[in-house]
């Protein structure tokens, strides 16, 4: 990727970051951050597989389509749950307790970092979008599965989470329906499953530049579980329902979607919802 263009979109991506945290401020929910990011990174990699503005190839047009799908669907996803939500989402209300008066500070930290991983995210589409090989290549229909299967994968446990708080039965419990009994963070899981979808798309022999697109998984694997998902979402949790978590957490695998105990060694169907008091 040019210089000149990921300078560009990095630039871009900290206005976005700015506006996140501006917003955010007068909204006082962090939530929103995720929103602007989401939507920003979406637009940035539809631009960056585009780029230059010229007749684009049937790749590029492919490789921009799955980078909108991607922005949109996520993005409408966290602003509707960020609208609609009584109170701020668990791990920015962790934040906030933690961080006490220097909050606002180290949120405008934690915003504008979210930029250069924006811009890395972007540059990997765009080298999956540039591999100047042909467009029908087998393990490009590869690439193309992992995308359907990370898509419907993330937005039936995105679901099955919606239904399971919306029902007033479930209240002050810690749901272990559908994926959320395979896995504590399956969401999780079918997201960074979906930037291994550009792999297959960018790597082609003679095209060096293809083997960037690792750097996109890397880097979702890497703050997903170790910086900014699993540990303060779970700390929070730890926090609020205490042995409730701590019982989910032992029979529950943390990331990858796996079948739970009772399945694995009985054979018998997933693990119900546990209900605790509020």
């Amino acid at each position: 990727m040019a210089l000149a263009i990921t300078a560009a979109l990095l630039l871009a991506l900290t206005g976005v970051m700015v506006a996140a945290w501006a917003f955010q401020r007068r909204k006082a929910n962090g939530g929103w951050t995720d929103v602007f990011w989401t939507f920003g990174t979406g637009a940035a990699c539809v631009v960056a597989a585009l780029l230059p503005w010229e007749a684009p190839t049937a790749r590029q047009i492919i490789v921009a389509t799955l980078a909108g799908l991607w922005g949109a669907r996520l993005g409408l996803h966290m602003q509707r749950r960020v609208a609609r939500a009584p109170e701020e989402d668990r791990r920015y209300a962790g934040f906030r307790r933690d961080w006490g008066p220097d909050f606002q500070r180290r949120m405008l930290q934690f915003a504008l970092s979210q930029a250069p991983c924006g811009a890395v995210l972007a540059a990997a589409v765009h080298v999956a979008a540039h591999n100047p090989a042909p467009f029908g290549r087998l393990q490009d229909f590869a690439g193309l599965l992992l995308f359907a299967l990370a898509w419907s994968g993330e937005s039936l446990a995105d679901a099955q989470l919606a239904r399971f708080k919306a029902d007033p039965a479930n209240r002050g419990a810690i749901a272990d329906v559908g994926l959320w009994a395979w896995s504590r963070h399956p969401n999780y899981f079918f997201e960074w499953l979906t930037w291994t979808a550009y792999v297959p798309l960018a790597v082609a022999p003679g095209y060096p530049q293809g083997w960037w697109s690792l750097a996109a998984p890397v880097l979702m694997f890497v703050l997903l579980n170790y910086v900014s998902g699993v540990p303060p979402l779970e700390r929070a949790m730890r926090a609020s329902r205490g042995p409730r978590f701590d019982a989910y957490a032992a029979r529950t695998s943390r990331f990858i979607p796996l079948p739970p105990p009772r399945q694995r060694s009985l054979g018998g169907p997933p693990c119900g919802t546990t209900r605790f008091p509020s």
